[in-house]
């Protein structure tokens, strides 16, 4: 132990130790108590139990394990109490009791395996896709229900209700919480990275709001990624290519926006903003993921990024071997989004009137209609052909669509840059 603290201190330390640890914490006394809401109160009362004895006694040298330690026994405590009501809580208590040693004796390895459980857990098969993604990060992350209901512009009550709904889904279904074995984790694993990257996505270009990124969740993301190269045994290709993926996005965080928050193109940008450290690491990544021969729809985005971040400038840009990675892509994962950028890709390779083409093929089977950023691409193709009415109706429809303020003001430029339409009073 050290010397015992002052109180202001002490809270200060004992914050950043929660910022630190307490998802570590959590995922072990989930393993231990075998149910989130218990291990979540075990969570709280540990650190409450911490303010009150480290100010006496001065913080123990293994926080964490004395954390783990005293939530284990605090739950086992308030089941105890609860037994009066319920006996059945009474042999819950016995049983937890006896069935482990205590935490503070068990291997640093064992308790980082914990972590890998609770993410495999959060995103289990039979959780529904938007409950796994406010379960990752509500458990895993730590964000509170407000901060993921603003995130995902949902209201606090609905993402509430999801996470109350997953809870009892693990339960009565007795999911277990464990790391899936070699035959499962590729099946499994997938709803994983989809998570991570849907986490990503929201962070690095929200779908609504005032700013051009959330960093919060993009850095959220990119922990996870970096979490599960570092805890999966030997980590999938696919781990990987995300990883390296994010980080190569990631990378041009410094340049997406102007000081005052206006949007800046991927053409437009000064590279020289550019992260170099994430790009020199996400390029290892890659050399690793691509070296296996297994190549999945990860690790060609992450081919496609690194094609640009390896141009020292927009012009160039090796657009022929982006389409033809775009083209193996496509055959990998196909979805609309993956076809408009290749796309995009085609006509700043063959000329706009080949974009056009494809995007036009795209919209006319009505999967992208709502989606901004493909009337955006046909409005900017149009504009480059002269055909100024129609590429007018295209950015008109692409900002009525949009809910990024950034992303809308943008769209408004383009706008006014067209000019006013014949006829109309100046």
């Amino acid at each position: 132990m050290t010397h015992p603290a002052h109180h202001a201190e002490l809270r200060e330390q004992l914050e950043g130790l929660y910022r630190a640890e307490s998802r570590r914490v959590l995922a072990t006394l989930v393993r231990l108590l075998g149910d989130l809401d218990l291990a979540e109160e075990a969570l709280q009362d540990a650190f409450a139990a911490a303010m009150e004895q480290w100010r006496r006694d001065g913080i123990p040298v293994n926080p964490r394990s004395w954390l783990i330690s005293t939530g284990r026994f605090r739950a086992i405590d308030r089941l105890r109490r609860r037994a009066r009501f319920d006996a059945l809580l009474g042999e819950l208590a016995a049983q937890l009791d006896g069935q482990a040693p205590d935490p503070a004796e068990q291997a640093d390895e064992l308790l980082e395996d914990d972590r890998l459980r609770l993410i495999f857990t959060c995103c289990h098969p039979a959780l529904s896709p938007d409950a796994q993604v406010a379960m990752t990060l509500r458990e895993v992350c730590g964000l509170t229900t407000e901060e993921i209901a603003r995130a995902f512009l949902t209201a606090p009550p609905t993402v509430a209700q999801r996470i109350v709904r997953a809870k009892a889904k693990i339960r009565d279904a007795r999911i277990p919480y464990e790391v899936p074995s070699p035959a499962e984790l590729p099946h499994r694993l997938e709803p994983v990275l989809r998570v991570v990257y849907l986490i990503f996505t929201e962070g690095y270009a929200p779908a609504a709001g005032d700013a051009v990124i959330r960093a919060d969740l993009a850095d959220e993301a990119i922990r996870l990624g970096r979490l599960l190269v570092d805890l999966l045994p030997e980590p999938e290709p696919e781990v990987l290519g995300l990883l390296a993926l994010l980080l190569l996005q990631n990378s041009r965080r410094a340049a997406r926006a102007t000081a005052d928050g206006e949007l800046v193109l991927l053409p437009d940008q000064d590279r020289s903003l550019w992260d170099r450290d994430q790009i020199t690491e996400a390029a290892g990544l890659l050399r690793r993921a691509s070296a296996s021969g297994r190549i999945g729809p990860y690790t060609l985005q992450a081919a496609i990024a690194a094609a640009h971040a390896e141009a020292p400038t927009a012009e160039a840009t090796d657009w022929d071997r982006i389409v033809r990675m775009y083209d193996l892509l496509t055959r990998a994962d196909p979805s609309p989004v993956i076809e408009l950028n290749r796309a995009v890709a085609v006509a700043m390779r063959d000329g706009p009137v080949a974009g056009l083409a494809l995007i036009d093929g795209i919209l006319v089977r009505g999967q992208l209609d709502t989606y901004p950023l493909a009337h955006a691409a046909r409005a900017d193709l149009l504009r480059r052909l002269g055909q100024i009415a129609e590429a007018r109706a295209a950015y008109q429809r692409a900002l009525a669509l949009s809910r990024q303020e950034p992303q809308r003001r943008f769209l408004g430029r383009r706008l006014r840059e067209l000019g006013r339409p014949a006829g109309e009073d100046a």
